[in-house]
């Protein structure tokens, strides 16, 4: 998806216009003095193709995503840091990044863009369904996003075992709880790594502070990073007030 559209200068400063009559309550009017300037950012969105697996929610690190239920999908909070992890792990593709640009200039740009993320391996390992708790319902398989599983009336719901993808959804939302899933999740796929210019850190603590994961640690007047741990939030980076913190995009061969 890209995404661009315009709107005239004029028209913006008419908006701050209006905003300032409603904040001042009728103050005197003035006249704005809009600046060429320009803003990006990252935004996480779940679309209505997701699955109820839970996924993202389960492997969310900061708990920033709301749990789906069968009546409605999964959907990011406002702590969400951005760090992508939910759109590595949907298996259906369902948590998009989107990055959005705006200008100003002599006139107002707006783009959107979809920001490619590589996704983490998802293998089904065993599956069953006990006969003894399948209402036969039809749940799992109105969410089941490879058509895997077949529910003839009256009898257990019936999964083909070459189609399974191991995403769960017919686990999570099974009102029986009849479902028995192993999978197998592979790791992050780490894109940055997080670097200190010691030449310049003040050692405030500030990054150790606004850590959402504990990753940062400082010791000895010394920004220590666990690795293991960081997430790539660039929380951290956006609040160094000295830009003693970098993310370096790793290559394709890390």
């Amino acid at each position: 998806m890209d995404i661009t559209f315009k709107k005239k200068k004029n028209a913006l400063e008419g908006e701050v216009v209006a905003k300032s009559r409603d904040m001042e309550h009728g103050a005197e009017e003035f006249k704005p003095e809009i600046e060429e300037c320009s803003l990006k950012q990252r935004f996480i969105t779940i679309s209505p193709e997701c699955v109820r697996c839970n996924l993202c929610a389960e492997e969310c690190p900061v708990d920033a995503v709301q749990d789906a239920e069968s009546t409605r999908p999964a959907k990011i909070l406002e702590n969400c840091v951005k760090c992508e992890i939910c759109a590595q792990t949907c298996p259906v593709k369902a948590v998009h990044v989107l990055e959005g640009t705006s200008a100003v200039g002599e006139d107002v740009t707006y783009n959107l863009q979809d920001v490619q993320v590589p996704h983490r391996t998802l293998r089904m390992e065993n599956i069953s369904v006990d006969s003894e708790k399948c209402s036969s319902c039809g749940t799992c398989e109105k969410f089941c996003p490879t058509n895997a599983i077949t529910v003839p009336e009256g009898e257990t719901a019936i999964i083909d075992l070459d189609a399974c993808v191991g995403c769960g959804a017919c686990a999570n939302v099974c009102p029986e709880n009849a479902v028995d899933l192993q999978r197998k999740l592979g790791p992050v796929i780490k894109q940055e790594e997080l670097f200190v210019d010691d030449d310049i850190c003040v050692a405030c603590g500030v990054c150790e502070e606004n850590c959402p994961v504990d990753a940062i640690k400082l010791e000895d007047e010394e920004v220590v990073i666990s690795k293991d741990k960081c997430i790539s939030c660039e929380v951290c980076s956006r609040k160094c007030p000295v830009g003693a913190l970098n993310f370096e995009r790793l290559s394709d061969e890390s």
